[in-house]
């Protein structure tokens, strides 16, 4: 096995099959943060292995995730590169830190509006719930949102109780919708988001050849656009617009940072028709040097620009 380093902003993980090539690679990467003032903190550094027992530690925590090997029976078990049973499989689930870390921030939000009418706190706690789900939608994650979704009941019924202090007013926070009895939501119908609903997807692994650096602007939009965090809105509009951004006609990449622009001017007006997706620096070039334009919908559902 060859040596492997992920990296994302200033945390990496370094991966190899044997122990003492680690313990190398430990020691030379923290003898060249010395050389320019700078050490590995102890407390976020250390050996695993993903399988067995090492230093009381097995598997790792990288960027929300853990990630660990689980042995198996013949049925169940990964396998190698030339379809040989490994006798394990590695399993992908959200850290206890990152779960620990939600429900104390739908806690702090619930404290936060212990006054507040119930239509405020839905508001607040929909995108909570929907970003941390979707940011773990697509590993082994079923078993923690059902966990998370009856945390946040109790919770929930917690903030209820203490608003109607008897249990039978406090049930009018909940109402049966679409044959779901407990729904935490409004008379007009304005639901909480529940953890379970999230749809798990399974991550599409990036082709071993590919790099965002390589230039292959239409792989990495197509990619841009199947991304669990894409908002759905963004992700038709990049499958109507081939990935490309319609300012500039360039492909949107991997890290390009991408926004919805109102054909109309009009922020309210949310039609698909009246948005587009572009690059935010062309977004700014758009509203700093204004000039009328018409965007016409072709009968092949793409726009067309019309001096």
């Amino acid at each position: 096995m060859s040596l492997s380093l992920i990296r994302y902003a200033d945390d990496f993980v370094i991966l190899h099959e044997d122990l003492a090539v680690i313990q190398k690679c430990h020691q030379i990467i923290a003898d060249w943060l010395s050389d320019i003032g700078l050490e590995l903190k102890p407390s976020k550094t250390r050996i695993s292995h993903t399988l067995t027992e090492y230093s009381g530690n097995v598997g790792f925590d990288f960027l929300g995730f853990n990630i660990r090997q689980h042995p198996v029976g013949k049925y169940q078990t990964g396998k190698s590169t030339n379809k040989k049973p490994l006798g394990f499989k590695t399993i992908i689930t959200p850290s206890k830190k990152s779960v620990k870390g939600h429900c104390k921030k739908i806690a702090t939000i619930i404290k936060e509006h212990n006054a507040a009418p119930q239509s405020a706190l839905i508001a607040r706690l929909n995108p909570v719930i929907r970003g941390w789900c979707n940011y773990f939608s697509t590993v082994a994650s079923q078993e923690t949102l059902n966990k998370l979704s009856h945390i946040a009941f109790k919770q929930l019924w917690a903030w209820a109780k203490r608003r109607c202090k008897k249990e039978s007013k406090a049930r009018r926070y909940w109402r049966e919708i679409e044959g779901r009895k407990w729904t935490f939501a409004t008379t007009d119908g304005l639901k909480l988001a529940k953890h379970p609903d999230t749809q798990i997807k399974r991550h599409t692994k990036v082709n071993g050849s590919q790099s965002p650096y390589d230039g292959d602007w239409v792989y990495w939009s197509r990619r841009l656009r199947n991304y669990p965090e894409t908002p759905k809105t963004l992700s038709e509009l990049l499958k109507k617009q081939k990935g490309r951004c319609l300012h500039c006609g360039l492909y949107f990449s991997s890290d390009s940072l991408v926004e919805l622009h109102h054909i109309d001017k009009n922020r309210k007006n949310n039609k698909r028709t009246n948005l587009m997706a572009i690059h935010r620096h062309c977004h700014d070039i758009l509203h700093a040097m204004w000039e009328p334009k018409e965007w016409e919908v072709r009968s092949d559902d793409s726009y067309e620009l019309i001096p």
